[in-house]
């Protein structure tokens, strides 16, 4: 017997996704530049979309990028303790893809594929690859 599948409206999806963003750019203390700038918003495109009932479409790019930001603060949560797990992501790193920045500003300045990078990478600390 076949299991329906249950779908999602995409304004749900786009909810779920900055409504967890949203917190996690507070758990890290993300100033308004730097959360908007991780998410390839405006800085006025953030400020409206951290709020309930925002009704305004995210990218593909931008769910993605969210997607993949809420899988790093999970990693994050699951590999380190309290205090280093929320301020990882701001601390300057000298691991391979960060050579001395901050995994944040990497992550803004790269996009998409070094938020993924971080994402791959912070799964392999934790999976022991």
């Amino acid at each position: 017997m076949p299991v329906a599948a249950q779908t999602r409206k995409p304004a749900q999806i786009n909810a779920v996704a900055l409504k967890a963003y949203a917190r996690i750019a507070d758990t890290w203390s993300l100033s308004l530049k730097e959360a908007a700038g991780l998410a390839d918003m405006s800085e006025s495109t953030w400020k409206r979309a951290k709020k309930p009932g925002f009704a305004g479409e995210l990218t593909k790019d931008q769910l993605l990028r969210l997607s993949a930001i809420i899988g790093i603060y999970k990693s994050l949560e699951l590999y380190f303790s309290e205090p280093l797990a929320q301020t990882w992501f701001t601390r300057p790193n000298t691991g391979p893809l960060f050579g001395g920045s901050r995994p944040l500003d990497t992550a803004i300045e790269g996009g998409l594929p070094q938020i993924l990078a971080i994402r791959t990478y912070l799964d392999a600390l934790r999976g022991g690859a």
